[in-house]
């Protein structure tokens, strides 16, 4: 194996042995850091300092990341005007506070036969938000809805 002294020297290559007696004389431990190498890479040093150092690391790379809020707003196909105009003001809100919004049209029974009805619904509500948002996932049926997803401009 490869061996990396604690000041980040390369030692060279060395036996496992070798390595160990080297770790326990500066009183450190053999870590592996590239056990995929040829040969494996093994370096000297503190292991409880080491999985202190990567758990920093992982959490910096968590501060890093950007979720990706999901709200779900549901209509049926004879909902109401003060209704329909109260859901999409909700809509609106989540849009501007950088929410993503799944639109999702339930249908029941005999609700099914008329889908034109829920989809012109949908057309009306993308086209009232047309000014703030954009359609991120065009209407698509599954099962007994219909689903739309809108983003910010």
């Amino acid at each position: 194996m490869r061996l990396i002294d604690p000041d980040g020297k390369q030692v060279g290559i060395v036996s496992p042995r070798e390595a160990l007696a080297l770790a326990e004389e500066f009183g450190l431990d053999l870590v592996e850091i590239s056990p995929d190498a040829n040969p494996p890479v093994c370096k000297i040093l503190d292991f409880g300092k080491f999985k202190y150092q990567q758990q920093m690391k992982e959490r910096e790379n968590k501060k890093k990341q950007h979720v990706i809020k999901l709200k779900e707003v549901r209509f049926r196909p004879r909902i109401g005007d003060h209704d329909l105009n109260m859901k999409v003001d909700h809509i609106r809100k989540f849009i501007t506070d950088g929410y993503k919004v799944k639109i999702t049209m339930m249908f029941r029974g005999r609700e099914l036969a008329h889908k034109e009805v829920g989809e012109d619904l949908i057309k009306k509500i993308v086209d009232t938000l047309s000014d703030i948002c954009v359609v991120d996932k065009t209407p698509s049926f599954e099962g007994r809805t219909i689903v739309t997803f809108l983003t910010g401009k």
